[in-house]
């Protein structure tokens, strides 16, 4: 595993040198190029100015911020360097909290960190127990890519996981979404409700969760090679249903699913016995 960043976990005067990886696989993403129908030719992009119509070259682009309209500010590069953070190979840990404040809106993409170098096992090791130990998280700061990032470091295993976080303002409030009107359930509804729930309640390393979208992109790719016919899979209308009747049915579906079957007693069946009482006597 190649490490992406390379850096310290610096909380109080504790300082941990650390690497971060990419938690996420991105060698089983299925990619498509765009291509010219008539030639299969690979598309490419040319860069023109809306308002003069001409092609424009890299070294001719800036960056603008709109402040009205057709009225731009433009950014340099060099104002952009003004702005540098001191923490660009720090995370600095600015406190720790209870894993259960942190909402999971706010989560957006995992790391991994692990100890740079044999200094750093003993502090690295030390920091994931704490955390284990006390149920708490850390919250930091880390520049990356000339921008800072809210990061959550947390224990898993025998590692440190990190996250980065959204900032709470770019999120929207759940409660602008239309019809959450807090309609009342009946207390029959509930119960039926919970002994579905319990009758389906399960452990998540054992439920199937795997990419079936991507395995029937891989077969479709497969078939067009071969030059195979597609089949399409019609998708059934799904009948309106009254909430009662298809908590019942469902909680029959689920206590037949769980079924065990019957173990086997070892006894002969009548007929099977009858037989080896006949080769017996023969």
């Amino acid at each position: 595993m190649r490490a992406i960043w390379k850096g310290h976990i610096r909380f109080s005067l504790v300082t941990i040198p650390v690497r971060i990886y990419n938690a996420i696989e991105t060698a089983e993403t299925i990619r498509f190029n765009q291509l010219h129908r008539k030639d299969n030719g690979p598309i490419g992009y040319v860069k023109r100015c809306k308002k003069c119509n001409q092609e424009v070259s890299n070294d001719e682009i800036v960056k603008g911020y709109r402040y009205e309209p057709d009225q731009y500010v433009i950014i340099e590069p060099e104002d952009l360097e003004k702005l540098k953070l001191k923490s660009t190979r720090v995370i600095e840990i600015e406190g720790f909290v209870d894993a259960s404040e942190v909402h999971p809106t706010l989560f957006e993409t995992p790391y991994f960190a692990g100890p740079d170098g044999e200094v750093a096992t003993k502090p690295y090791a030390l920091l994931r127990a704490t955390l284990e130990a006390t149920g708490k998280v850390g919250v930091g700061r880390v520049v990356l890519r000339d921008r800072e990032n809210v990061m959550l470091i947390t224990s898993q295993d025998n590692g440190l996981l990190l996250y980065r976080l959204r900032y709470p303002a770019e999120l929207r409030s759940i409660k602008d979404v239309p019809q959450l009107n807090g309609v009342e359930t009946t207390a029959e509804e509930l119960k039926l409700a919970q002994t579905l729930v319990d009758s389906m309640t399960t452990h998540f390393g054992e439920l199937k969760l795997r990419d079936r979208y991507k395995e029937a992109l891989k077969e479709l790719i497969q078939a067009k090679i071969e030059g195979q016919e597609i089949v399409q899979v019609v998708e059934e209308e799904q009948p309106v249903v009254d909430i009662m009747a298809a908590l019942k049915a469902s909680i029959e579906q689920a206590k037949a699913a769980k079924k065990p079957m019957k173990k086997a007693t070892g006894k002969k069946a009548p007929a099977d016995a009858a037989k080896a009482r006949k080769r017996k006597v023969a």
